[in-house]
């Protein structure tokens, strides 16, 4: 899942998003930094993860961590072994909801508030398939405070259509990408590490020709279940459609890392909330994990309400990462196979034209030596920038300095983007 694992291991104009403002200097702390577009090239690393379980040696490391662990207890300060990572940073998984591009920016041509739920709902409902690439639970690397990531998407403005009205796509996962802008939307993504304790990740993405954006705070709490390890997504996230003036609030699910000593896998599980004060409209998904005889796993099911005059206007089932079924207060049905929809590969710019703290070059060595299977030198590089976290860490303790995020700034118990659409002129 994109965001298994949450363990330790002032312009005008829109600098983050490559807007024609002058270059802002790449140093910490120093404000936004400038992200031209036009270098962004079509992401083509493969997230494909080698399925392999847990080999014996592995085993017996996994086995004295958990000799040392207590049920319940806290895992976010404890370090994990480096062969169970993900050769990708946390921030960059984060990127992966928004692999069906065209479903999100879909939602604000729905006709009515009605409309525009239903189709939330289902881009929601769509969009943590592609955080895993298998079935293996790895880790992704936890961001270092102050990392970024960045990327966009070109969507073909033909395939931009409300889900009940939209034509099938042939079956495939990648989707051509378009590359005239008078054809296409670009969606921008910019996601940011703001705190290390607790670890805070803030996302936030913008269609500025659909008028549509959406800002959001996670804080990962992870806990230690036996043979499990569950982390809590504590936070929440706003979708906002400038052109009708709505506001969809909604809220995450928990993951779960199972059978930690085999073969590691996925769910998720929990009640999650969407809704709209300003249409009424609200929906209820809860995730179902799995019991420990029988039954099913990756269910979901989900449910659309008028809460005005407690109408429910639409009801859902299936599985998140498979074949999702909705059926509509018309009587209408409609299947949605997440397998087959298409995939549209983000657009990043390569490692020479990335800036010290943004994800890929960050991590660029650890994720070197994990594609070689060297563990040992993987590890290292890994220790060296925790190392150089905690030490920027107590200097700023010693003189008393707060870190200064660059792109998000703190509004209450929430976290806003510091340019956002919503504000723009």
């Amino acid at each position: 899942m994109a965001y298994l694992w949450g363990i330790r291991d002032r312009h005008k104009r829109d600098s983050s998003f490559g807007e024609e403002i002058p270059p802002v200097l790449s140093v910490p702390n120093s404000g936004p930094e400038l992200v031209l577009s036009e270098d962004e090239k079509s992401d083509t690393e493969d997230k494909e993860e080698t399925e392999l379980g847990v080999m014996e040696d592995q085993r017996s490391i996994i086995l004295h961590l958990i000799s040392q662990l207590k049920l319940g207890m806290d895992l976010t300060k404890v370090v994990l072994p480096t062969f169970i990572l993900e050769k990708r940073s946390l921030l960059e998984m984060y990127a992966d909801f928004m692999a069906h591009p065209d479903l999100l920016l879909a939602i604000t041509a729905g006709a009515t508030p009605e409309e525009r739920v239903i189709c939330f709902v289902e881009y929601y409902l769509t969009a943590f398939h592609e955080g895993r690439k298998g079935a293996l639970a790895k880790k992704p690397y936890n961001p270092i405070i102050g990392e970024t990531f960045h990327c966009s998407w070109e969507v073909p403005k033909d395939r931009v259509k409300p889900k009940r009205t939209a034509s099938h796509s042939p079956a495939g996962h990648e989707h051509s990408v378009a590359e005239d802008p008078s054809t296409s939307y670009k969606l921008r993504f910019v996601a940011e590490q703001v705190s290390h304790h607790p670890p805070i990740s803030c996302f936030y993405c913008e269609c500025k020709e659909k008028r549509l954006c959406v800002n959001t705070h996670v804080w990962t709490k992870s806990k230690f279940m036996g043979m499990s390890v569950g982390v809590s997504m504590i936070g929440e996230g706003v979708l906002r459609l400038l052109e009708h003036g709505e506001e969809y609030v909604f809220t995450l699910p928990s993951a779960y890392a199972r059978s930690i000593l085999t073969i590691p896998w996925v769910e998720l599980g929990g009640k999650v909330s969407i809704s709209c004060a300003k249409t009424g409209y609200s929906a209820t998904v809860i995730f179902h994990t799995k019991p420990f005889y029988g039954g099913k796993v990756h269910r979901v099911t989900a449910e659309v309400k008028h809460n005005p005059t407690n109408t429910i206007v639409c009801k859902a089932h299936g599985e998140w990462n498979g074949t999702l079924e909705f059926t509509y207060n018309s009587g209408e049905t409609r299947v949605i196979d997440t397998t087959t929809l298409p995939v549209y590969p983000k657009k990043i710019r390569p490692l020479e034209k990335q800036g010290p703290m943004e994800s890929r070059n960050l991590w660029q060595e650890v994720t070197r030596y994990l594609r070689l299977g060297d563990i040992d030198a993987a590890t290292e590089q890994k220790r060296r920038l925790e190392e150089k976290q905690r030490v920027e860490e107590r200097k700023r303790e010693n003189l008393h300095t707060p870190w200064q995020p660059k792109y998000f700034i703190q509004e209450g118990d929430g976290w806003v983007y510091f340019n956002p659409l919503w504000k723009a002129h």
